[in-house]
C-alpha cells in the first residue's frame, strides 16, 4: 500500500516540478524511478529496492505478468488519447512535410537505426530492427513542454508538434509487427506465417477500432447513457477493443485503440471536449505512475550492460547522423530554410510509447529466451533519456544559435469571432500577420475558419490557452466582444502571456459616455463601442487604406473620422509593411515616419477629394 501511494505521490511530484522548471515530466519521472529503484539497491539496508514493481515473493506490487497487463492497458488509454487529438481539418493543413517525415523519416530512422545497432552494438538483425521500431516515435508530451519553453516560428513548431501526434502510432505499430516478427517467425523474421499475422493486425485493429468508435458515437448520439457516466463509459469501451482486438490478433490492440480515438475525435460528438479533458487528466497520471515504475523495474545489471563505448557511439549515431538525415531528406523541396531544418533536427526527444513498449516486449522476448532481448529495455531507455536530457537543456539555446528564436512575438490574438473581429482579422492576416480568433461561440469559429482565418472554440476562464504551442508567436492582444466584463478580463489576464507589445480592449457605453474614464488600453477611437462597430461592419464590410505623408496629414483624417459615424480608424501601416494599432486616443497615435505611410480605417470609402473639403472646413 505504501509503495502504490508513494508512485502515485511522487508521480505528481514529478509534474508539477517539471511545470515548474519547464521541463518535460518525462525526465523526473525516470530519474525518480531510477533512484527508488536500482540505484535505491545501493543504499538500503537489505539491498533490495524502494519500490519493486514485479512481486519477487517477499516483495512487490504486481505479481507474476500483472505489470505487463497494466503497461499494456495504460499505453492504449494514453494513445487512444492521443487519437481523440487528431482532427482530420488540421491534418490536412500541416503539408508534404509532415507526411513525409511521418513515412520517409520513420523509414530512416527505422532503417538508419537499425543499422546501427547490428554493426555498433553486435545484436542480431531482429533485434536490431526492433530496437529502431522503437524509436521512431517522438511523443508530443515531451516535445510540447520543449516548445513552450521556447518559442519558435509557426510553421517549425507546427512540424514538430503534429509529427509527435502522428508518429506514435505509427511506431507503436511498426514495433508490434517487428515483435510479431520476432515472435512468430522461429528464426527467419520473414516467413509466411509473420506475415500472415502482419495482415491479421492491420485488419483486426483498424476494424475493430473504427466500428467501435462509431457504435461509441451512436450511444452517446442518442443518449442512451446518462451524462455522468459518459467518461467511464468510454473508458471502460476502449479497454474492451483493446482486449477484444487483441484476443482476435494478437498485439493488434494498440492499433485498434488508436484508430477509435482519430475516428471518434473527428465525430461531432457531444461533450467530446469533457471527454477529452478526462482521458488527457487520466493519461497524466497513468505516464506518471507508468514512467515510475518501468525504470524501477530495471535492475543494475541491466543499467551494467550499457557501461561500454558503444553506447555512446549508437546514440550519437540515432541523434546526429539518423535524425538529421530523416528530417533533410523529408523536408527537401519544401520552403522551410535550413535553420528550420537543423532545428527540428536537432529536436526528437522520445516518450512514453518507446520506453513502455520497448519494458513490455523486451521483458517478454526476455522470457521467452531470444538472444539479445536482454539490451532492448536498457538500450530505449537510454535513448529516451538521453534525447529528453539534451533537447530539454539545449532547445532553448540551439534556437539562438541557428537563428529560429522569436525575438519579438508578432502575432495577434483577437478575443471574439463575430463579423466585426473576424473583418478585422482578414485584413491583418493578407498583410502577413498571424492572427488566431478566440471565441467560445462554435458558429463564430467555423465562420472565422471558412474564410480561412486562423480560430479555437475556447473558454478564456480555462488556463490551457496559456499551453498552446501554437500561440507562441503571439504579442499583441485585441478583446473585440460585446460584453466589456469579458474584455476587461481577457486583457487583464493574457496581458503578460499575449500582449507583450499591447493588450487593448473596446471601450464599454459606460466609458464612450464619460471621457474621464477612457482607459489607456481602449481601441481605435472614443466614441466607437462594439454596437457601433458592428454597425459599420454590416453597412460598410470593407477595410480601406488611404495614403499619408506627414503627421498633419494623419491628425487631419483622423480628425474627420472622429466626426463621421460611418468611419472608424482602426491601424497605421508604414512603409516597411509594419502595422500600429490605433487606440481610442487616436491622435496620440505614433510611427517611425509618417511619410508613405496608410491609415487602415473600417467603413466608407474616403475620397482625398472629399478629404481636402472637410480638412479645410476643419481648420477654419
Amino acid at each position: 500500500m505504501i509503495e502504490l501511494a508513494g508512485i502515485i505521490i511522487l508521480g505528481i511530484i514529478a509534474q508539477w516540478a517539471a511545470w515548474r522548471l519547464k521541463l518535460p515530466a518525462i525526465l523526473p519521472l525516470l530519474l525518480i524511478g531510477l533512484f527508488v529503484g536500482p540505484v535505491s539497491t545501493m543504499i538500503s539496508e537489505d539491498g533490495t529496492k524502494w519500490i519493486e514493481p514485479i512481486w519477487n515473493g517477499e516483495k512487490g506490487l504486481f505479481p507474476g505478468e500483472s505489470l505487463y497487463y497494466f503497461t499494456s492497458l495504460a499505453i492504449a488509454i494514453i494513445l487512444f488519447e492521443g487519437g481523440l487529438t487528431l482532427k482530420r481539418e488540421e491534418i490536412k493543413n500541416v503539408g508534404p512535410v509532415i507526411t513525409k517525415l511521418i513515412s520517409l523519416g520513420s523509414m530512416v530512422t527505422f532503417f538508419g537505426a537499425g543499422i546501427a545497432a547490428y554493426y555498433i552494438f553486435g545484436l542480431s538483425l531482429q533485434m536490431s530492427f526492433l530496437f529502431s521500431g522503437l524509436i521512431i516515435v517522438t511523443g508530443p508530451t515531451v516535445i510540447s513542454p520543449i516548445l513552450r519553453n521556447v518559442p519558435v516560428k509557426k510553421d517549425i513548431s507546427a512540424v514538430l508538434k503534429w509529427e509527435g501526434i502522428l508518429i506514435d502510432p505509427i511506431g507503436a505499430l511498426v514495433a508490434v509487427l517487428v515483435f510479431e516478427f520476432i515472435s512468430v517467425g522461429e528464426g527467419a523474421a520473414f516467413t509466411k506465417t509473420a506475415l500472415i499475422e502482419f495482415g491479421k493486425i492491420v485488419l483486426f485493429g483498424c476494424t475493430f477500432g473504427f466500428t467501435f468508435a462509431h457504435a461509441v458515437a451512436f450511444v452517446i448520439k442518442k443518449k442512451l447513457i446518462p451524462h455522468y457516466l459518459m467518461n467511464v463509459f468510454t473508458l471502460a469501451a476502449v479497454l474492451a477493443v483493446f482486449v477484444e482486438s487483441d484476443i482476435f490478433a494478437h498485439e493488434s490492440g494498440l492499433l485498434a485503440v488508436v484508430v477509435m480515438g482519430m475516428v471518434l475525435g473527428n465525430i461531432n460528438l457531444p461533450n467530446i471536449k469533457e471527454l477529452l479533458y478526462f482521458k488527457e487528466s487520466l493519461s497524466v497520471l497513468l505516464i506518471s505512475v507508468l514512467f515510475i515504475l518501468l525504470s524501477a523495474n530495471m535492475n543494475l545489471e541491466d543499467l551494467e550492460l550499457l557501461y561500454r563505448w558503444e553506447t555512446l557511439a549508437l546514440f550519437l549515431v540515432v541523434v546526429f547522423i539518423v535524425r538529421p538525415l530523416g528530417v533533410f531528406l523529408s523536408t527537401s523541396g519544401s520552403d522551410l530554410k535550413l535553420n528550420a531544418k537543423l532545428f527540428i533536427s536537432w529536436v526528437g526527444p522520445r516518450g512514453i510509447v518507446a520506453a513502455g513498449i520497448a519494458s513490455l516486449f523486451g521483458s517478454k522476448l526476455l522470457i521467452d529466451g531470444e538472444p539479445g532481448a536482454e539490451y532492448i529495455t536498457p538500450l530505449v531507455f537510454m535513448i529516451v533519456l538521453g534525447t529528453v536530457l539534451l533537447n530539454a537543456t539545449t532547445a532553448r539555446l540551439f534556437a539562438k544559435l541557428v537563428g529560429v528564436f522569436l525575438t519579438k512575438s508578432e502575432g495577434i490574438m483577437i478575443i471574439g469571432a463575430s463579423e466585426m473581429p473576424r473583418l478585422i482579422a482578414k485584413y491583418l492576416q493578407k498583410n502577413g500577420r498571424h492572427v488566431v480568433l478566440l471565441d467560445s461561440n462554435s458558429n463564430n469559429v467555423q465562420a472565422a475558419k471558412e474564410l480561412g482565418l486562423t480560430a479555437k472554440e475556447a473558454n478564456i476562464y480555462a488556463d490551457t490557452l496559456l499551453e498552446d504551442i501554437e500561440l507562441n508567436d503571439v504579442g499583441y492582444l485585441m478583446s473585440l466582444t460585446g460584453n466589456s466584463d469579458i474584455n476587461s478580463y481577457a486583457i487583464n489576464k493574457f496581458r503578460k502571456q499575449f500582449g507583450e507589445h499591447g493588450a487593448y480592449r473596446l471601450i464599454s457605453k459606460r466609458e464612450m459616455d464619460h471621457v474621464d474614464d477612457i482607459p489607456k488600453e481602449g481601441l481605435f477611437s472614443a466614441s466607437d463601442d462594439f454596437i457601433n462597430l458592428t454597425e459599420v461592419a454590416r453597412r460598410y464590410p470593407s477595410i480601406n487604406e488611404i495614403a499619408i505623408q506627414t503627421e498633419e496629414d494623419y491628425h487631419k483624417i483622423a480628425g474627420i473620422m472622429e466626426n463621421d459615424q460611418n468611419m472608424v480608424p482602426l491601424f497605421v501601416k508604414e512603409k516597411d509593411g509594419s502595422i500600429r494599432i490605433v487606440s481610442s486616443f487616436v491622435q496620440d497615435v505614433e510611427a517611425d515616419s509618417f511619410a508613405d505611410c496608410q491609415l487602415v480605417y473600417l467603413g466608407k470609402p474616403l475620397e482625398t477629394t472629399v478629404i481636402a473639403e472637410e480638412a479645410v472646413s476643419l481648420d477654419q
